[in-house]
């Protein structure tokens, strides 16, 4: 228990490492484009190389954190680990709990913890890119992706199938996964019902 307890611990400061701020080089991402600091609006603001950097650091936030969890207690701590990156991200407690929509992180947990749906999650992603439909509603969008990884994570855990170079697949890895597409569906929730901040100066 405390190995685990520990392993969220390391997972939830991992997440609080601020790759848009780092990026960013003094232009706070809350009050410029859309206001979230995330890496989609630091493309939009700084180009697709700085949204890519941002993207992978978020990415490696939760992969990192899983994979230190996994030492720490195994297949639960691996999954704890990356699961609290995701809300360290999307809840952190140094920006006033005004943290990112968790999508590039929750890849980073999925590649630590759950690889076998990664693929699965990527050709979703591109399918709802290309889709005015899906585009226009994200939050049901990352909701039906979200309820598809959790899903699979219990039909893995409970048929206990191949996970690749992760963890055994047990029930703390749906119980994760659950816990982050939480926290993802209510970020995008709060970003589709918030104004966007006024442009600097204005």
């Amino acid at each position: 228990m405390l190995s685990t307890l520990g392993a969220a611990a390391i997972g939830y400061l991992a997440g609080l490492l601020p790759s848009a701020d780092i990026v960013a080089k003094g232009l706070d991402p809350r009050c410029s484009g859309s206001g979230n600091p995330g890496a989609a609006n630091i493309t939009n603001l700084l180009g697709k190389r700085a949204g890519a950097t941002v993207f992978a650091m978020d990415m490696g936030k939760a992969l990192l954190a899983g994979a230190i969890g996994r030492s720490l207690a195994g297949e639960s701590g691996a999954n704890v680990a990356a699961s609290a990156a995701v809300l360290g991200h999307c809840f952190p407690v140094n920006s006033g709990f005004r943290g990112g929509k968790g999508v590039a992180a929750s890849l980073g947990q999925m590649l630590a913890t759950f690889p076998a749906y990664l693929p699965v999650e990527v050709a979703l992603g591109a399918v709802a890119a290309k889709s005015d439909f899906w585009k226009d509603k994200p939050v049901a969008t990352v909701a039906a992706t979200c309820g598809l990884w959790t899903g699979l994570g219990w039909v893995w855990a409970r048929h206990g199938l191949p996970n690749l170079w992760a963890p055994r697949a047990g029930p703390s890895m749906p119980l994760a996964a659950a816990a982050s597409s939480a926290a993802i569906v209510y970020r995008f929730s709060v970003e589709a019902n918030r104004t966007p901040p006024a442009p600097p100066f204005e």
